[in-house]
């Protein structure tokens, strides 16, 4: 007979199904069991439409009475943008709930797994529990903390340039990491680059490659340096930006921008003359941006290494040595190997002709 574990690893593949769209909300995936057969199953597809447990009972072949209902995060217990959850699995009497991962929702907390519980619904949680954590990670830190989860990403080539000494950089990875770069988009709240980016490449960041949807696009300008005309201000329709700027900006391109369409968000400088990334990570996150991806430039790969904001290391690594160039990490203040940041656990993967290497970053006391 199938154990908890086979239906949990199904609920955790239909979750998966909900990424990019999900959000802010969880990845979550249901499946009912009744005497070793799937009878029902669901994830939550869209923010705003019926979650996976409402999706499992709906698409149900069979009463769920005395069925096994296995979900990867803990049943919801309040009104958002639909009704609480845990009243679907209560008035439904499944004889257990098998739970993946508490909700770190302080709404929920707990909540869902004693209400099923006080109605005599026998429950067990943590089952796969690492893994249900591991899909929703960025759930997980905006959630207890408020800030987005950083990606921070970029390319270079094998001697560590992410372009040549005139700035060219189209392209130094494979077609199948562009069309990676631009899956990441789309599971993406937002990106972000500086306007040095901008200035050089005039991106889009927009999802062409593959279907997904368009993140919010994210500039760093503290002197307003970009063109109107620039690719990223364009089609706001499309896909929204917000240029972070400061004090210093000049007002008379400020009314241009805002007539434009185009939202501001202002920010303190730190002492160096850059933008305080980690006051814009706050004030993203009471926007309920909860995942941010950052695309570069030099300047802004470093200043968030540098103070310490990456989650997550996604370097796209290409056969290619051009000698002098753009570096993609600067000067980081570091001047022995003990002060070294580490990177574990490591994961390599092949795209195309190139290696993508994650890893998370820690960072050794001084």
């Amino acid at each position: 007979m199938k154990n908890d574990e086979y239906y949990m690893r199904r609920a955790l593949k239909l979750a998966k199904k909900g990424e990019g769209r999900a959000s802010p909300n969880p990845m979550v995936g249901a499946v009912i069991v009744r005497n070793g057969r799937i009878i029902g199953e669901g994830y939550h597809a869209c923010c705003g439409e019926n979650h996976a447990e409402i999706n499992a009972i709906e698409g149900s072949a069979e009463t769920i009475a005395g069925a096994d209902f296995y979900i990867t995060l803990e049943p919801c217990t309040h009104y958002g943008k639909t009704p609480p959850c845990v009243e679907a699995l209560i008035k439904h009497k499944p004889d257990r709930v098998v739970i993946g991962a508490m909700d770190p929702n302080p709404l929920v907390a707990g909540q869902g797994i004693a209400l099923l519980q006080k109605h005599g619904i026998e429950t067990l949680v943590g089952v796969l529990e690492t893994e249900c954590q591991l899909l929703n990670e960025k759930f997980f830190k905006f959630m207890t903390t408020g800030l987005p989860f950083i990606t921070l990403k970029y390319a270079q080539t094998l001697d560590g340039r992410i372009a040549t000494a005139t700035g060219h950089s189209r392209w130094i990875s494979s077609p199948e990491s562009r069309r990676y770069a631009h899956r990441l988009r789309g599971v993406h709240d937002a990106i972000l680059v500086g306007s040095g980016t901008v200035l050089l490449d005039d991106p889009e960041l927009t999802v062409r490659l593959v279907k997904g949807r368009n993140p919010l696009r994210i500039v760093l300008d503290s002197k307003l340096r970009i063109p109107l005309e620039s690719k990223i201000l364009q089609n706001q329709n499309n896909a929204r930006t917000i240029i972070v700027t400061t004090g210093k900006a000049a007002k008379g391109k400020l009314k241009r921008l805002k007539d434009m369409g185009i939202e501001l968000l202002f920010t303190n400088m730190m002492e160096n003359g850059k933008i305080n990334l980690s006051e814009l990570f706050m004030k993203l996150g009471q926007k309920d941006v909860s995942s941010v991806l950052i695309e570069g430039g030099s300047s802004v790969i470093t200043s968030i290494l540098r103070e310490g904001l990456a989650d997550k290391l996604l370097v796209i690594i290409a056969p290619k040595i051009v000698g002098k160039g753009i570096e993609g990490v600067g000067d980081l203040g570091i001047t022995r190997m003990d002060q070294a940041m580490t990177l574990s656990p490591v994961k390599f993967k092949k795209l195309g002709t190139d290696f993508l290497l994650e890893a998370k970053i820690a960072v050794p006391s001084p």
